[in-house]
């Protein structure tokens, strides 16, 4: 009778191949956490057995105990396989990762495999899971005090749950450790979460081409990650086309960028964000696409393929998608990549650098729904219409303190000048230092 390899179980044909043994032990511990080795069997399942002296089992045990950490006893026990005498070895653990002669492995198929320094992370967060979660970590400098009751209030009226004091209410929604706030307590229901957070922030900024040479207008908003959701959705909505369809008598807008896809994508950065990273949520709206960036990679394992085939999510904040779970912001079910591309099909998931990123294309760019307002053309007049004034106001006003007014980089302010000259709009009268502006007439419209 011939024997198979598997994903648990590894066939050497004698103990000269102890080193690569102890490999596939430690590569099956870290994807199962428990297996069986076998000398005296070839890797196609020949039993040709092994010889056993006296000491052989022992050495085998101390092998293996010696040269993988962290460290297991494994049972190494003779055994009679087709009438042969081989050698049997039965491990199990529960601490990966598990290194051997210094590198980690894992299996796959009957294989063993080097570890990426990706799926090591993995593990160790996976080994470490509840340690490492940044919502259920103690606010230390955060006070009882600090909390906006009017926002727990409207949190807890919306979870259909009794509200009581400040402090019985964060204590039913698990926000408490003993007397201390949680992380998750600060950033969804503190008066200012900024003061404790840097990173409780969302940028959003609109460009005036598909790249970021030229910026047209930007905003930063600070807050609970409820106000920042609300911001991030309203910033969109304000700086892409709106269209419209007839149901009836009434007149129904409609954007170029499905809602709901958009709004859940927003949800998801907010949700599954890494907020150990310093950065914060970005919507960046182009001339072409809009993109949703939010720090922190995929968690858990996952892959972009996974994501969006398989339809599987794991949640990097479990506090935190728990409690949007409650006001039904999110399902259990993580349906959230699904519903976008079932909106939005055309809808792409990528990972840059330390960012996930959520990109959707704009029909406006690619000539469909072209007889839809074109608010981003909008966007720019507001600015324009901004620069005008506060060079009316100071004809010596600089390039700098434009910038400062209007939030616009650099590039963004020498942008507009140069369209308002090139209009006939505006002239320098002077030299760059020194001198003034000059508003020569009104700009169409």
């Amino acid at each position: 009778m011939n024997y198979k390899e598997s994903e648990t179980t590894e066939f050497k044909k004698s103990t000269s191949e102890l080193k690569e043994a102890i490999i596939s032990i430690s590569a099956i511990l870290n994807k199962h956490c428990r297996g069986e080795a076998y000398f005296g069997i070839k890797n196609d399942g020949t039993v040709i057995g092994q010889d056993i002296g006296k000491d052989t089992l022992r050495y085998v045990s101390r092998a293996i105990s010696e040269n993988i950490e962290p460290k297991i006893y494994p049972k190494v026990e003779e055994k009679r396989i087709n009438n042969k005498t081989c050698a049997k070895v039965i491990f199990e653990g529960k601490d990966a990762p598990y290194f051997a002669f210094g590198r980690a492995y894992m299996r796959v198929a009957d294989e063993d495999r080097q570890i990426s320094a990706r799926e090591l992370e993995h593990l160790i967060i996976k080994k470490h899971k509840d340690e490492l979660r940044w919502d259920n970590e103690i606010c230390p400098k955060a006070k009882l005090s600090d909390i906006s009751a009017k926002k727990l209030k409207a949190f807890i009226k919306i979870a259909g749950l009794k509200y009581g004091k400040v402090s019985a209410s964060l204590a039913k929604l698990k926000l408490l450790y003993g007397k201390k706030l949680l992380n998750a307590a600060v950033i969804l229901f503190a008066q200012r979460p900024q003061d404790f957070f840097p990173n409780a922030k969302l940028r959003c900024a609109v460009f005036a081409r598909a790249d970021t040479s030229y910026i047209i207008d930007r905003k930063e908003f600070e807050g609970d990650i409820f106000y920042l959701i609300e911001k991030a959705q309203e910033y969109i909505l304000e700086n892409i086309h709106i269209g419209m369809r007839i149901e009836g008598l009434r007149r129904i807008d409609v954007p170029e960028i499905d809602k709901e896809a958009f709004r859940e994508a927003i949800i998801n950065a907010f949700c599954h964000r890494d907020y150990r990273e310093y950065d914060s949520v970005n919507i960046a709206i182009f001339k072409d696409r809009v993109e949703i960036r939010s720090p922190g990679l995929l968690y858990g394992g996952l892959t972009i393929k996974k994501i969006t085939t398989e339809m599987v999510s794991e949640r990097r904040n479990e506090l935190i998608a728990e409690l949007f779970h409650r006001i039904h912001i999110v399902e259990r079910w993580g349906r959230g990549i699904a519903l976008i591309l079932s909106k939005e099909p055309a809808a792409i998931f990528k990972e840059v650098g330390k960012h996930f990123i959520v990109v959707f294309k704009r029909k406006s760019a690619s000539g469909e729904e072209k007889n839809t307002p074109r608010t981003v053309e909008k966007t720019v007049e507001k600015t324009v219409e901004k620069i005008l004034g506060l060079i009316k106001e100071n004809p010596k006003i600089t390039q700098q303190e434009i910038m400062k007014q209007t939030g616009l980089t650099r590039r963004g302010v020498e942008w507009n000048l140069r369209k308002l000259r090139r209009e006939g709009v505006l002239r320098r009268i002077g030299p760059d230092k020194g001198g003034r502006w000059e508003v020569l007439s009104k700009r169409k419209s």
